[in-house]
């Protein structure tokens, strides 16, 4: 089947994955070759998580990885599972008593920006005392707050940001520099929706994590990048398969890893690298999202609320200025092979989520359907 013929999947994640990708996965699945193209008569899904084969599998998905978002040697990768809601209580779990003194409650920053990083702050406060640096809160999630404003604890043991909001379409386009604010505590972010879209600053950043099913895979695999110097200080509260030291110990193999998702994340960075890598990533997602918000800023049906220098480059949120239509517009859309546009139900309106694996042409396909919609309704 080629692209052409498969419709255009604007879900927020599970997302869409390249065909190539998929493709090979399915001429792999019954019996899996390796490097030198022997067949080991097995699935991935069937083999032992400590048999050679899935090791082999393993140990190339995170050299892949490290090359592609440049992780630097003091930088370890863990491989784990729960997704970004489970790290919303692993990290305070592992980070949360970096520094502060034996018997005093532990203090982490939050700044929130979106429905994602309201999570995070809400989870974290029951293992630390989160504090509220920073919200958008008051103007809808449509603007980010300037660092200049945050209001950071200096015994706070982290600062968390979510970096892009996959619900309010909110992305910062640079990453915070904690330094310039006069604070030395690491900042964490949650970057699941749109990691491997763009390079990463890790001089900025002490820790991040994503869940693997926007940008990076299927669901169940979590990636947590960490710097070596805050591993070790975990909660006695935190379970075993938790305690990122552990993991690291274990090669993220102390359970039973997502053995499939990581052969399909490590097929997907393997075609990432064929594309050019991050940086031509980079310049396509920002064709992308360019040729979808200027249709919808140039439409008198469709709106997107947010600043437009922070608008997201991966998730993208419209509204019909006549919600009467919305749902007649849903409907023309999947008769047109586009997808879950629907917005979250906790903003309404439409949502077009552009990963990576989302070529031009669908975007393209999206803008043509929308101004023949707006042409039917006037």
């Amino acid at each position: 089947m080629s692209a052409a013929a498969r419709p255009y999947n604007f879900s927020a994640g599970p997302a869409t994955i390249a065909e190539e990708v998929l493709a090979q996965a399915s001429a792999e699945m019954l019996d899996w070759p390796d490097a030198q193209g022997r067949r080991c008569g097995m699935s991935v899904m069937e083999m032992s998580h400590r048999g050679r084969e899935f090791v082999s599998i393993y140990q190339h998905a995170q050299a892949a990885l490290r090359e592609l978002l440049a992780v630097p040697p003091n930088y370890r990768i863990l491989f784990m599972q729960g997704g970004g809601l489970a790290e919303n209580a692993i990290v305070p779990m592992n980070l949360a008593a970096l520094r502060c003194a034996a018997g005093v409650q532990p203090t982490v920053d939050f700044v929130v920006t979106g429905s994602w990083s309201e999570k995070s702050y809400r989870e974290a406060g029951k293992y630390c005392s989160a504090q509220l640096a920073a919200s958008n809160a008051h103007d809808g999630h449509t603007r980010l707050p300037e660092p200049s404003s945050w209001r950071i604890d200096p015994r706070a043991s982290y600062v968390h940001v979510c970096t892009n909001e996959t619900i309010h379409g909110v992305e910062f386009h640079e990453l915070p520099d904690l330094r310039a604010l006069g604070c030395d505590a690491p900042l964490v972010i949650d970057f699941s929706s749109h990691v491997a879209s763009r390079p990463v600053d890790w001089s900025r950043v002490g820790l991040a994590f994503a869940g693997a099913q926007k940008n990076l895979g299927p669901a169940g695999l979590t990636v947590v990048v960490v710097r070596e110097d805050l591993i070790g200080h975990a909660l006695r509260c935190c379970p075993s398969a938790f305690d990122y030291q552990r993991v690291m110990d274990n090669q993220s193999m102390y359970n039973t890893p997502p053995t499939y998702a990581i052969y399909i994340a490590g097929l997907v960075f393997d075609w990432l690298k064929r594309q050019g890598g991050v940086r031509a990533m980079e310049a396509r997602n920002i064709a992308k999202a360019r040729l979808l918000y200027e249709a919808i800023d140039r439409s008198s049906l469709y709106e997107n609320r947010v600043s437009p220098d922070c608008r997201s480059r991966m998730n993208v949120p419209f509204f019909l200025r006549d919600e009467s239509r919305d749902a007649a517009f849903l409907a023309g859309a999947a008769q047109h092979g586009l997808l879950s546009l629907k917005g979250h139900k906790s903003v309404g309106g439409m949502r077009a989520s552009i990963y990576n694996a989302m070529p031009i042409a669908g975007v393209q396909a999206l803008v043509d359907y929308m101004r023949e919609f707006e042409t039917t309704c006037a």
